[in-house]
């Protein structure tokens, strides 16, 4: 392991929780700035924040990180933004895993390090759409990659607002190659795809993993790009919705599609399959549940 890739792990960790405390401030002023509308009389949310482990099954340091949870807001119901930085040994069926995709040496070699930001929220307005961010970079021995993305999940779409999203995160991609948005937004079609419903979660975004073109400078630089689109991406849509008055029958709307968000994420997807198999913090693994759901 080389000095400078230490040097590049700890610029990338660091960058995540700078990124971290951005989105908390900003949606924190959001929460400030709801002066209408059925919980505007309430206090405005705040983020709990605690620190995270990971239990390794050795007495040794394997790192954590942070979760910073906001419930009962005035503009966001539930809305979690994590970030950790963990490492150590992986066990034999994240190394399958990870040999499956093609990560060299994992037989031989499966220590592992990985950090990142996680962030989904779940909002009060059925006609403001959950999100979904993250941004995360992992590396082997043998190997180092970045991945992560967006995707907008209304249970109420605005084509606008659908729009207004997808330029935001094309933005981004155009900047650095011209070709990325059309493959990651495929990527995110496919991947946000549940399979036992017949249906995607939500109306997509983008998505991109296993990103190494051999110049680690530029795949990061892209993965922050992806980062600080969020925001111009997410808060615009929020701030057109969060006075639209709703109904009851708006509301089962928003709660019977929480369920179909809740079942992708226990059983497809993969932050959460690989945090839960190499011994994260389960409530900050599980913080992307919503608070509320429901089935018919």
């Amino acid at each position: 392991m080389t000095d400078k890739m230490e040097d590049q792990k700890a610029r990338a960790s660091a960058w995540f929780r700078d990124l971290r405390d951005q989105i908390v401030n900003a949606f924190e002023g959001l929460e400030d700035t709801q002066a209408t509308g059925p919980f505007a009389d309430q206090p405005a949310g705040r983020f709990d924040v605690s620190k995270t482990t990971r239990a390794s099954g050795e007495d040794t340091d394997a790192g954590g990180g942070l979760m910073s949870v906001m419930r009962g807001g005035r503009v966001f119901e539930k809305v979690g933004v994590n970030t950790s930085t963990v490492y150590g040994t992986l066990g034999k069926s994240a190394q399958k895993a990870m040999a499956a995709r093609g990560v060299p040496g994992m037989e031989d070699d499966p220590r592992f390090w990985a950090s990142g930001i996680s962030l989904v929220a779940h909002m009060q307005n059925p006609h403001t759409p959950a999100v979904h961010m993250n941004t995360r970079m992992f590396w082997t021995p043998n190997a180092w990659w970045f991945g992560g993305g967006a995707d907008l999940n209304p249970c109420i779409e605005y084509e606008e607002d659908t729009a207004h999203f997808h330029s935001q995160l094309e933005a981004a991609c155009q900047r650095h190659d011209l070709s990325y948005y059309d493959k990651f937004k495929a990527w995110a079609d496919e991947y946000f795809f549940v399979p036992h419903r017949g249906r995607a979660r939500g109306v997509g975004g983008i998505f991109y993993d296993d990103l190494n073109t051999g110049d680690w400078e530029t795949d990061f630089a892209f993965t922050q790009d992806v980062g600080r689109a969020f925001l111009p991406a997410f808060v615009p849509v929020t701030e057109a919705r969060c006075d639209t008055p709703w109904t009851d029958a708006d509301k089962d709307k928003q709660l019977i599609h929480r369920g179909l968000y809740a079942e992708y994420n226990l059983v497809y997807d993969r932050g959460t399959k690989f945090g839960l198999t190499t011994g994260h913090d389960a409530d900050a693994v599980l913080m992307s549940l919503p608070p509320f759901a429901k089935w018919v």
